[in-house]
């Protein structure tokens, strides 16, 4: 895919908010893996990616494995040593070539980086070609130490729906954390984090979900995308316990003041309409407990 050297939908939400300079968002950000973001993906267990299924339902999920899972192999190219797990909605989008977003986030230290491109499946290897590489401000994250992995194997539960029952709800609305996947024509996906103090996501119905959308770098890259696709996909981890929820549908920006206004350190809200919803209990052998808190500020 040929894309565009700048990206309308979040020049559009710039203007809107009074935000960004002509040509500040994704485009600006170049192709090439630096060593240190090398180093940095060689010491992860778990990272994030975003996707669209062949019905155009748009998804996030995550991909854990042992120190070194994920590398460059070189300045354009990363090997993710790892796959979704059965019954994961993006269990068998990548067997071809497909855009993706990619979040490579370290709870316990609260520094991530993000890579948007393209991935194909090569046997039990994800591999990434870069399109986008950046890093992310640590603004918004808990951060969370790892405890010694569950002993595996693990066999994956799955259960779906279309709608949230009464315990997917709780475990929404006592969140501090998310991952969300977009994508727009043009543009390709992405994958992104979203967070707050617990509470900070809210469910209005077993088919509808809002959030607080924060002050952050301005690029605006995930509203951008909504901007022209609407289709997103959320994921929230069990960190306990290592389960996870996934949830697709589409979103909106609510831009009324007099709703954000109602809401502490929002600057706009999203709500979020729920189509599809898999959950996936002995998602992964991972576990992390919370580090030290600190205050949620979210101005």
């Amino acid at each position: 895919m040929v894309k565009t050297p700048y990206h309308e939908g979040e020049q559009a939400v710039q203007r809107r908010a009074g935000e960004g300079n002509p040509g500040w968002g994704s485009p600006m950000f170049d192709s090439a893996i630096p060593p240190q973001f090398d180093m940095f993906l060689r010491r992860q267990r778990m990272i994030v990616i975003g996707g669209v299924d062949g019905a155009g339902a748009a998804w996030s999920t995550v991909l854990t494995g042992p120190r070194g899972f994920t590398g460059a192999v070189d300045t354009h190219t990363i090997h993710v040593k790892a796959l979704p797990v059965p019954g994961d909605p993006l269990d068998t989008v990548f067997d071809g070539r497909r855009d993706i977003g990619m979040l490579a986030i370290e709870p316990q230290t609260s520094q991530r980086i993000r890579i948007n491109g393209t991935a194909e499946r090569d046997g039990d290897v994800l591999v990434v070609t870069t399109e986008q590489v950046l890093g992310n401000c640590p603004k918004y994250l808990q951060q969370r130490v790892l405890r010694p992995d569950r002993p595996g194997p693990l066999t994956p539960q799955v259960r779906r729906s279309t709608v949230l029952d009464a315990g997917q709800q709780a475990w929404i609305t006592g969140a501090d954390t998310f991952f969300i996947a977009s994508r727009a024509p043009e543009h390709g996906a992405d994958a992104s984090h979203r967070g707050g103090a617990p509470g900070f996501v809210q469910v209005t119905a077993p088919d509808r979900i809002v959030w607080p959308d924060y002050f952050g770098n301005s690029f605006y890259m995930t509203l951008g995308n909504l901007q022209l696709d609407p289709a997103c996909g959320l994921t929230f981890l069990d960190w306990e316990s290592g389960h996870a929820l996934h949830v697709s549908g589409t979103a909106r920006i609510d831009w009324d003041e007099g709703r954000t206004k109602a809401v502490q350190g929002a600057l706009r809200l999203v709500e979020f309409a729920v189509e599809q919803v898999v959950e996936v209990r002995d998602f992964t052998t991972l576990r992390w407990k919370f580090a030290a808190p600190s205050p949620f500020n979210p101005t």
